[in-house]
């Protein structure tokens, strides 16, 4: 039996793959506040997840095809006739709810309704495998090649404008490495769980590191501790996968957030002694 052959090892490897892109990515989500932004896009997939089922595609390709579409047409419409919470909270729930229709007239597509939305990640192929770390490498790519571009219209627009970097820009190239990630990730938490691999490892990080990049590596680290730790829960206790996955990563966000107190109260009683 070949090393890829076992469904635990493929598991770990998935979550792996996205919790290396994810941590990274997720902190511009944090410093940005897009966190809604990132639950639209990733409801926005189970539409894609329907268009691949109905046209007999890669799920990989409909979905990702679908979620740039959501996410160009959200960038280019936002602020212009509703306010920005208020707009991707239409285009969360409908994109969601339209998915969930369209579902319901294809054939066998509501057996794995479950797996879309909470994800299934014990049942990931070694087809799924090669997508999720194309996708993650992807977007990961995307960031490493505009990190001080994204980094500087993130933390300080007009400065960035100011030394050549369009703000409007990078916004899109990081709609495009949310837009892979999302593909790339359903397969492992669901539509209605993949803003939380985005959000919980970074806002982990956040409360320890002292750098934008210390964060994001210690983000990275988190997504990677909870997909481990998540998925030998599920196999101890016979929980969900996805799920477990999730609660270890605020499991170590609580852990940390303790650890960041401790740590403050150990400087405040220095800086009086």
């Amino acid at each position: 039996m070949g090393f890829l052959d076992d469904f635990v090892v493929r598991a770990g490897l998935a979550g792996l793959g996205v919790a290396a892109a994810a941590g990274p990515l997720g902190c511009f989500v944090v410093w940005r506040r897009m966190a809604y932004f990132g639950d639209a896009t990733a409801h926005a997939a189970m539409l894609g997840v329907a268009l691949a089922l109905a046209a007999e595609i890669p799920v990989f390709a409909g979905v990702l095809l679908v979620v740039l579409a959501a996410a160009a047409g959200i960038g280019a419409v936002s602020g212009r006739t509703y306010a920005a919470d208020t707009l991707l909270g239409v285009a969360a729930h409908t994109s969601l709810a339209a998915g969930l229709v369209a579902m319901a007239f294809i054939p066998g597509a509501r057996m794995d309704l479950t797996a879309w939305l909470f994800g299934d990640i014990l049942a990931v192929s070694q087809g799924d495998l090669a997508a999720i770390w194309g996708g993650a490498a992807a977007s990961l790519a995307l960031l490493a090649w505009r990190w001080n571009g994204l980094l500087s219209s993130t933390l300080a627009p007009e400065l960035a404008a100011a030394e050549g970097h369009d703000p409007r820009r990078e916004r899109l190239i990081l709609m495009l490495a949310l837009a892979l990630l999302v593909a790339a990730a359903l397969k492992v938490v669901g539509a209605l769980l993949i803003t939380s691999l985005l959000v919980i490892p970074a806002a982990a990080a956040r409360a320890l590191a002292g750098s934008p990049e210390a964060m994001a590596v210690g983000a990275a680290l988190v997504g990677a501790l909870a997909a481990i730790g998540g998925l030998a829960a599920s196999w101890e206790w016979d929980t969900p996968a996805g799920p477990s996955v999730v609660l270890c990563a605020a499991a170590i966000l609580a852990a940390a957030n303790v650890a960041a107190a401790v740590k403050r109260a150990a400087a405040g009683r220095a800086a009086r002694d």
